[in-house]
């Protein structure tokens, strides 16, 4: 079995390692912790867990559609909030789940001490399955 290491064109192409990862064949995608960050490394919204939430999910959208899947195809998700109080993991989680709509798939939400990036407050990662998996 090969492991195919996906690098996402759109996103960020300074970090140490692939946005996702693919094993045929049956086609599960494991995503590296979706960062808010730019183009340019430039961590997007400090300060604001609910537009780094949104920037998260853009591009974990941006991870998976390099990998062949969407949204609809995650079986899994793990969100990280750099914060102790509970309002900020609230507000990061209204966000996400809002971006899922009815597709409402198991997730934990975990407050953490410090996350990667400088200012970043959320990270959100996901496992996947590509429904074709002869698509790439």
């Amino acid at each position: 079995m090969t492991v195919q290491l996906i690098r996402a064109a759109d996103l960020y192409d300074g970090v140490e390692y692939a946005y996702a990862a693919v094993a045929p064949p049956a086609a599960l995608i494991f995503t590296a912790g979706a960062c808010p960050l730019d183009e340019s490394g430039a961590t997007i919204g400090a300060g604001d867990v609910r537009a780094q939430a949104r920037a998260c999910v853009a591009n974990l959208t941006a991870a998976l559609a390099a990998a062949g899947a969407d949204l609809g195809d995650v079986l899994k998700t793990t969100v990280y909030v750099a914060s102790a109080r509970r309002t900020d993991l609230a507000a990061a989680w209204a966000e996400i789940r809002t971006a899922f709509g009815e597709h409402d798939v198991p997730s934990t939400l975990l407050g953490v001490a410090v996350l990667g990036y400088a200012d970043q407050l959320v990270e959100l990662e996901a496992v996947a399955l590509r429904r074709n998996s002869a698509a790439r």
